[in-house]
């Protein structure tokens, strides 16, 4: 596994004359339904077929746009992209956690329900390193005009970093619990709106519910409930103050399904209702 995410950015750095476009999610619209948004930066490579998304444009309006083979998308923290999926695709995606770097490859077929190939990886982020300037650099940029040619730039020094946190993972590389931990940790916050639970969450990581329920008290000191409902009212937070979406549109799209629940456990976790929070 990690010889294959290796190989892939190595070819990526050689053939970085080959990058045709790198594109910039924003974050001043309101991301529609079913948008990615989460608040560590991803960056999305696609190596063959055309993967459609809905971003923001310089007007701020939605674009749909189709990256190719050879395009790049950038995410900031907090920004957000609208994937269709509808095409026939490869995609490689780096997720930069605070103390995880995501790594996960998914390969869609037209017309096909689901991925036909999905591999995923992580291991333990950098910090102190360039990679934060790097990041930071590329969501400031995200932010210009005139991209060109420092976006490339900034692009493959990041690939770079990438390659390097795979082939040498630092010394003190947690245990195989804490790693799973972290893995899962991700996942909830890139999954928070969908209907996951201990179960499901559990089978997706070849666990058993018990087991899952036993490792976020020994490496989280929480139960991996608490931990959802944690995700997604720090994301419902972020929408009350950010956007003026309604109660029932936040609720939904924190995976809440029923608003009246949604309140009900905002003001037991908070103090505060969600009208009361905003406005506050």
């Amino acid at each position: 596994m990690q010889n294959t995410f290796a190989d892939i950015l190595d070819n990526a750095i050689s053939d970085g004359d080959s990058f045709n476009q790198i594109w910039f999610a924003g974050d001043t619209t309101p991301p529609p339904e079913a948008s990615y948004q989460v608040n560590f930066p991803r960056l999305e490579l696609v190596f063959n077929g055309r993967y459609e998304n809905q971003l923001e444009n310089h007007h701020q309006k939605l674009d749909t746009i189709y990256l190719r083979s050879g395009d790049a998308l950038f995410i900031p923290a907090n920004a957000w992209n609208k994937p269709s999926w509808q095409h026939e695709c490869s995609v490689l995606s780096l997720l930069f956690g605070k103390s995880q770097l995501g790594f996960s490859l998914v390969s869609k077929h037209e017309n096909e329900d689901g991925f036909y190939d999905v591999v995923k990886y992580s291991v333990p982020q950098r910090t102190g390193h360039a990679v934060e300037h790097i990041l930071a650099a590329l969501t400031t940029l995200a932010h210009e005009k005139q991209k060109q040619p420092v976006d490339k730039y900034l692009l493959l020094a990041l690939l770079s970093y990438s390659k390097e946190m795979i082939k040498n993972p630092p010394k003190d590389t947690s245990r195989r619990s804490e790693e799973l931990f972290k893995g899962i940790c991700i996942y909830v916050q890139e999954n928070f709106h969908r209907n996951i639970n201990r179960n499901t969450v559990a089978a997706r990581f070849n666990i058993s519910p018990n087991h899952l329920s036993r490792l976020f008290r020994q490496e989280g000191h929480m139960r991996f409930a608490d931990y959802i409902s944690w995700v997604r009212l720090e994301r419902a937070k972020f929408m009350l103050k950010r956007y003026n979406f309604r109660l029932e549109e936040i609720s939904q799209r924190c995976g809440y399904h029923d608003p009246n629940y949604f309140c009900r456990v905002f003001k037991r976790k908070t103090g505060k209702t969600p009208t009361e929070y905003r406005s506050y």
